[in-house]
């Protein structure tokens, strides 16, 4: 929702916060659905398991987001090749490490202003604008949280619990008054 005499940047940034907010809880309500081992089945020999997914979230969510207006995204001591090696963490701490991610996401985008959007930043020597990074930085968590969820469905077979709408109840769901009740 627009609020009066809200500009469109402004309206932008709102929108950013919300809809990074939507992939996080997305996946924290699927990790809540798991147990530590559920974190690294596999579906196949050459995929990733939810647990690397994971690790690579967060890894690129403290490299891009850690100095974003002033440093390159792509931070000298990241070691990106490591976020595909799985190492056994307990559940525990897989949730601190994807927590550290999104608080540093969150807490950078809580700084920016609508002024910022057109300034230039960088990632791996390319420019961008602030802008252009964020629909850029959207469209790679928003994929990767859709795997997350794929996967973590699969894992849970017939006892996972639909985080939208599950088959067969949209017309119920279109029945509801608006806000779910």
């Amino acid at each position: 929702m627009v609020t009066p005499g809200q500009t469109l940047g402004a309206h932008f940034l709102d929108v950013t916060v919300a809809d990074f907010s939507r992939y996080k809880r997305l996946a924290d309500r699927a990790f809540e659905q798991l147990d530590a081992k559920d974190f690294y089945a596999r579906i196949g020999d050459n995929t990733n398991s939810i647990y690397i997914i994971a690790k690579h979230i967060s890894g690129n969510l403290v490299s891009r987001w850690t100095d974003f207006l002033t440093t390159d995204g792509e931070k000298p001591d990241r070691d990106r090749e490591s976020e595909f090696a799985e190492e056994k963490k307990t559940k525990t701490e897989i949730l601190a490490m994807w927590e550290r991610g999104w608080k540093t996401l969150f807490d950078t985008l809580s700084t920016l202003s609508e002024t910022d959007l057109l300034e230039t930043v960088c990632i791996r020597s390319e420019e961008l604008t602030v802008l252009r990074a964020i629909v850029r930085a959207s469209d790679h968590i928003a994929y990767h949280v859709g795997q997350i969820l794929m996967l973590a469905r699969h894992v849970k077979g017939k006892d996972w619990k639909w985080l939208t709408i599950a088959p067969g109840e949209s017309d119920k769901y279109l029945l509801q008054p608006p806000g779910g009740g």
